[in-house]
């Protein structure tokens, strides 16, 4: 049964994700030097790239992943989203998730499941076998379940989070030792609990890739300073998932996926100064800080990734767009948006998608009106304090990417044919661990 033998009878075939947030796929198959465990998969097995979701941000990306379904049904469109008829905001945690997760299925059909550093997860389900919660979550204390697994990542020194800050630093040396003591720790603990081997499914995340992402990326696309330190990064991913591959039993399939892809930052792109600039959005004061500030004669506003909203009367508490006059204000707001260039005079979005093209369900009363997707170099922020420029240059230099996240199965009867997308991981996991489901439960359908 491999290099350990299982603990417990034969319940079913068992399943084993891990998860490498932001990923993009191009760069396990430029690399395969860096990836030899990875590259062996989809060789041996099924691999290639997927589209993630719209919008393509990771505390919308893991809800919509683990699920099956689109952020219409999970309740979750980002890292901020506001209250139903109200201005007040929200960062979204586990509990605002209203889609059926999972590991939740598993453990309905008398299985097990070992839940690890999962983003948006906080609190920990306690009806699950074992869950330490991950992105957005506090202390190991606090976001784990049962206490005795609390204590023994507590004793491993395992982290929530790298510290992202340092990554703000022009030397990104005490960045990138803090990305390996995360990296090491997370490691630690996924060895630990796949030689356990007492669960159906496993499912861990190695969120530090991201992180390393967001400020290294374009040292690597680029030939920068920091470019060896990258592929030293992943060759350590590489080989940590390597281990766990050689480590699981036999009827145990592996799965590898990232929930987005990645590519280079040029420009961020200040959506909020945009439309302030545009006459889109004015504010009560020039103070101003939060989406409570804008005026009564606010057209539209937008949130975090590329997410707009018209202040539409009878939806809005101070709406000032008529309901008869809304197809006709969010058509002129996407040409105005779809027209937009960059201070090299490239188009800043590839597309503006509506919201009933994107979203579907029984909470897509927050849903944005539009969703731009940004082109490759511009991404877009929001925020409500006043800001200078529209385009402007910060600390990160990699940016999320709708298309080219990473897919790979340890089975050589699965495909990952063109057109996969991240709904598609929800019905094929379950399918490969005997869980029924109806097929209308998901937005995606099983490659298996």
């Amino acid at each position: 049964m491999g290099l350990f033998d299982r603990l417990r009878g034969d319940d079913g075939p068992r399943v084993a994700f891990i998860g490498i947030d932001g990923v993009p796929w191009y760069l396990i198959e430029d690399e395969p030097e860096t990836f030899p465990n990875l590259t062996a998969i989809a060789k041996e097995g099924a691999g290639g790239p997927m589209d993630s979701i719209v919008p393509p941000e990771s505390s919308a990306c893991w809800p919509s992943l683990t699920t099956g379904v689109n952020p219409g049904a999970t309740g979750v469109y980002g890292f901020q989203d506001r209250e139903v008829g109200s201005y007040d905001t929200y960062v979204p945690m586990g509990r605002d998730v209203q889609a059926t997760r999972l590991w939740d299925r598993v453990e309905e059909e008398g299985r097990d499941a070992t839940v690890v550093n999962v983003p948006v997860t906080f609190p920990p389900s306690r009806e699950v076998q074992r869950m330490v919660s991950g992105f957005l979550s506090p202390a190991v204390e606090k976001a784990s379940h049962p206490a005795d697994f609390g204590a023994y990542l507590d004793s491993i020194g395992y982290r929530i989070d790298v510290d992202a800050k340092l990554g703000h630093d022009e030397d990104k040396t005490a960045f990138i030792e803090d990305a390996h003591e995360t990296l090491d720790a997370r490691y630690e603990a996924f060895e630990h609990y796949v030689e356990k081997d007492d669960w159906d499914l496993f499912f861990g995340v190695f969120m530090t890739t991201d992180r390393v992402n967001h400020f290294l990326f374009e040292d690597y696309e680029r030939d920068g300073a920091h470019r060896e330190a990258f592929l030293e990064f992943y060759r350590s991913v590489d080989e940590y998932i390597g281990a766990i591959r050689d480590a699981l039993a036999d009827d145990v399939t592996l799965i590898v996926a990232s929930d987005h892809g990645f590519t280079t930052l040029d420009y961020e792109v200040h959506f909020n100064t945009w439309l302030e600039e545009e006459g889109y959005l004015s504010y009560t004061t020039d103070d101003h800080e939060d989406l409570a500030d804008i005026a009564d004669e606010t057209t539209a506003y937008s949130f975090i990734p590329g997410r707009f909203y018209l202040n539409l009367d009878g939806r809005e508490p101070r709406g000032s767009v008529p309901e008869a006059d809304y197809e006709s204000v969010r058509d002129s707001l996407k040409d105005d948006l779809l027209d937009l260039e960059g201070p090299d005079g490239r188009p800043v979005l590839d597309r503006v998608v509506e919201k009933e093209a994107a979203f579907a369900g029984d909470h897509d009363d927050i849903a944005p009106d539009l969703v731009a997707i940004p082109n490759d170099g511009f991404d877009l922020k929001s925020g409500f304090s006043a800001h200078e420029d529209v385009f402007d240059q910060g600390p990160r230099n990699g940016m999320h990417t709708f298309s080219d996240a990473t897919l790979l199965v340890d089975d050589p009867d699965v495909t990952v044919p063109t057109g996969t997308d991240l709904y598609d991981i929800a019905p094929t996991l379950l399918d490969l661990l005997e869980v029924e489901y109806s097929r209308g439960d998901f937005d995606g359908e099983s490659l298996a």
